[in-house]
Order: structure tokens, then C-alpha cells, then sequence
């Protein structure tokens, strides 16, 4: 792991005060899901531990190695995150 890594700005608002949060438990206090560009420009999501739930009904193309974890973000967190996510432009 690349020790100078760092988190360097989150996707999307803070997702403790979007309004389907707003009245709820505090997301600071108790988890919150999140989505970060990191500074080599990987993201690090920050989602609830699924994959002893969800492994076993991954589609047969898809694969949850020993070193992965299956997490789950809420809809309204990727979809707020969306706008700071740069669009995927395959190369010929």
C-alpha cells in the first residue's frame, strides 16, 4: 500500500445533510457510507459489510476474492457521489 496515500476530496455532499438523512442518527456518530477520490485518483468507499449476506448471490461473472469485501452504499449516497466521478471513455 502506498504509504503517501491520502484522501484527498469526497464525491458528492456530505452525506450527513442530505435531506433523506436529516432527523435520522447522526451518520458521525453511528456509520455513515461515504465515497472519496483518493490522491493516486482511486476511490475508497465506505459502505456496510455485506459479503457474508451477499456472496452467494453474486451473478457467475462476478467474484468476491479473500482480500475484497462485498459493501453496501444507500442509492441516495452513489447518486449524490455521481457528479465528481469521472465518466469511463474506453480506448479504441
Amino acid at each position: 500500500m502506498d504509504t503517501k496515500l491520502s484522501f484527498k476530496k469526497r464525491c458528492g455532499d456530505n452525506p450527513n445533510f442530505l435531506p433523506e438523512t436529516i432527523g435520522k442518527k447522526s451518520c458521525l456518530v453511528d456509520n455513515c457510507p461515504d465515497v472519496w477520490e483518493l490522491s493516486n485518483g482511486d476511490f475508497a468507499i465506505i459502505g456496510f459489510r455485506k459479503t457474508s449476506e451477499l456472496i452467494h448471490l453474486l451473478p457467475e461473472s462476478a467474484g468476491c476474492g479473500p482480500d475484497e469485501e462485498i459493501v453496501l452504499v444507500p442509492r441516495i449516497v452513489m447518486a449524490n457521489a455521481k457528479r465528481d466521478l469521472p465518466d469511463y471513455h474506453k480506448k479504441a
